[in-house]
């Protein structure tokens, strides 16, 4: 059902957590499942220089969370505001249909903590 990089990341996230003063915080629910996936960045210089996720929900929905913070940590804002969905999906290995809106509350996440950047 789920690819093996999709259980790596649900088993072994990176970048878990709250950073304690960051710079971005942003924090969304998709209302039809109801999973909640929160952003929290550091950003100097133009760039995410860390960036940190807490997800309640699907295991899909985590995984997603973890693989966009491994696409965006270090990276210029200006190019973490191109990151598209197709990206998570190919960092996870894809997604059963069932579990595509996981995809979808990543990438709805990164773009609101980039406007607050």
């Amino acid at each position: 059902m789920y690819s093996p990089q999709l259980l790596d990341h649900f088993q072994n996230p990176r970048n878990p957590g709250v950073i304690p003063d960051a710079d971005a915080r942003v924090e969304i629910e998709n209302p039809a499942c109801g999973d909640v996936l929160e952003l929290t960045a550091k950003i100097a210089n133009g760039r995410l220089e860390e960036i940190r996720f807490r997800a309640k929900g699907c295991v899909a929905a985590m995984a997603c969370a973890s693989a966009l913070t491994e696409i965006v940590s270090g990276i210029l804002v200006s190019d973490a505001r191109q990151v598209q969905r197709e990206e998570v999906l190919q960092k996870v290995g894809g997604l059963p249909e069932a579990s595509g809106h996981a995809a979808y509350l990543a990438i709805d996440a990164l773009k609101e903590l980039l406007k607050k950047a």
